[in-house]
């Protein structure tokens, strides 16, 4: 094993973090090559600075006449220098801060600086890298975002363990929840993965139900085991109802026991209404660690995003950061968040008129940008298929089980439509009309 990655899992031994990492996890490290000799360079190379593939001319990186055309308020060091690997240190800086302010139960101690990842899907890949290996079991909700199943169980041949989301009563299956806990504890390590506001059913839970997920996970800690929670909180901030939870609970789990390590894994993709942007942020917290432990993670995750796409988009970070600094865009999200309240209210409405149907029965939604149907004796592919062949609707098939509806894309005008469309089309398959 590389004398790096030795050193970092030295400083890590005998922390939640070096006990939880994967064998990959433990392999990996920043490399004292390119990259990290040319951020040398970059403080003490007064004369000349020969150290990284880029061209310049007079100090200035050369750009073609359309990028600055297209790019105009972007200096050409914002608009094509390559970023550091864990991103630009202001990007990642001001990431911080707005972590605090909507999360105001949390101290700036508690938490790591953040890293900037190409994306949230390619962050939840690097913490697969770092915390699961072959047949490890892994946590999550059924149903669940369909890309887990990719990252977790075929890229690193972990065991997925699925959990029953909701319970009769129509919120979270607390039961089912301690139960796979209690299950996984046994082992000696937990690893689970909480995705709210939920996709695809567009669920965040209560303050009361947070309260009691964050009981038992803080139990099992307590009892011995070793808890790793990814926290995807990709669609954070988009909430719906005065009872949801309105923190994440990486703010509660980064204090709340030295064998439990959060990450949260996030960004502006859904937040700020820039997803092709492709870049999110993963930060760590745990009571157990030090600004020591979390430099160490850090360069071990440092390592993944070297090994993987060196670093992130460069303009997303300038552009993200003067988002975050411009005056307009507190008024704007509110504004964009009235408007998607407003279709998540015509949907309930649509669905308080209607309240029974043979075939499809809305799963509970309070927040985010989708809602879901569960579908019995009718097949959730053979109605998609159906809808966007005679009515032109596109939607999303979680197997033959959750049809997922985005109303987020949906004029709030058109909403009544589409979901009498659906309702028609359902109801015609399962009449074999």
């Amino acid at each position: 094993m590389n004398y790096l990655a030795d050193e970092l899992n030295f400083l890590l031994d005998g922390t939640v973090a070096g006990r939880l990492l994967s064998p990959l996890g433990r392999r990996l490290y920043f490399p004292k090559g390119i990259i990290a000799q040319s951020a040398e360079a970059k403080q003490g190379a007064h004369t000349a600075n020969a150290t990284i593939g880029m061209a310049y001319h007079q100090g200035k990186p050369l750009t073609l006449s359309v990028i600055n055309e297209q790019m105009p308020q972007l200096k050409p060091e914002e608009a094509v220098v390559y970023a550091p690997t864990a991103g630009i240190p202001e990007a990642r800086k001001a990431w911080k801060d707005r972590i605090l302010r909507h999360n105001p139960s949390l101290g700036a101690e508690q938490m790591s600086l953040p890293v900037v990842v190409p994306g949230l899907t390619a962050g939840i890949s690097y913490m697969a890298d770092l915390f699961l290996g072959e047949g490890t079991p892994m946590l999550l909700s059924s149903p669940c975002w369909d890309n887990y199943e990719l990252i977790f169980q075929e890229r690193r041949g972990a065991e997925l363990r699925e959990i029953p989301f909701f319970d009769v009563a129509g919120g979270l299956d607390m039961g089912a929840f301690k139960h796979a806990l209690a299950r996984a504890a046994k082992t000696g390590t937990v690893r689970i993965i909480l995705n709210f506001p939920n996709n695809p059913s567009g669920y965040c839970p209560t303050v009361s139900e947070a309260d009691a997920l964050l009981a038992g996970i803080g139990e099992i800690a307590e009892e011995g085991a070793d808890v790793l929670v990814l926290c995807d909180d990709a669609y954070f901030g988009l909430f719906y109802e005065a009872a949801c939870m309105k923190e994440s609970l990486f703010s509660r789990l980064a204090q709340a026991h030295e064998r439990i390590l959060a990450v949260k894994i996030d960004g502006p993709t859904k937040e700020d209404y820039v997803w092709g942007f492709r870049m999110g942020f993963i930060t760590f917290g745990s009571l157990g660690l030090q600004e020591r432990h979390y430099e160490g993670l850090v360069k071990k995750l440092m390592g993944a995003i070297r090994s993987s796409v060196s670093c992130s988009n460069t303009p997303a970070q300038y552009l993200m950061l003067k988002t975050l600094q411009d005056e307009r865009t507190s008024a704007e999200k509110e504004r964009y968040h009235t408007l998607l309240q407003r279709r998540y209210q015509g949907v309930k409405q649509f669905l308080h008129e209607h309240p029974a149907h043979p075939h499809l029965r809305p799963l509970p939604f309070n927040a985010g940008y989708f809602m879901s149907f569960r579908c019995t004796g009718i097949r959730a592919e053979a109605l998609r298929q159906e809808l966007l062949a005679k009515h032109g609707i596109g939607t999303i098939s979680f197997g033959e089980t959750y049809l997922r509806v985005a109303f987020s894309s949906i004029d709030e005008e058109q909403i009544p439509e589409v979901y009498q469309l659906i309702y028609d089309t359902a109801r015609d398959m399962g009449s074999g009309t």
